[in-house]
């Protein structure tokens, strides 16, 4: 038997759970709400995807 997905892939959610309303994305992990939603039924590989856009994002969306 393989090991399951989810021990493979932690989720990046750090427990600032707001949707922003202007882009869609989780103001903490910078998920959307289907990726959030879906996460722990997504495969290592669509976890990987989802996670290498986490750092453009949070840099498209931070405002100083």
């Amino acid at each position: 038997m393989s090991e399951t997905s989810i021990e493979n892939i932690s989720s990046p959610c750090i427990g600032v759970c707001t949707i922003s309303d202007t882009s869609g994305l989780c103001q903490g992990c910078y998920r959307t709400i289907d990726e959030i939603r879906e996460w722990w039924n997504m495969s290592d590989a669509e976890r990987d995807q989802v996670s290498s856009a986490l750092d453009q994002r949070m840099a498209d969306h931070t405002q100083f």
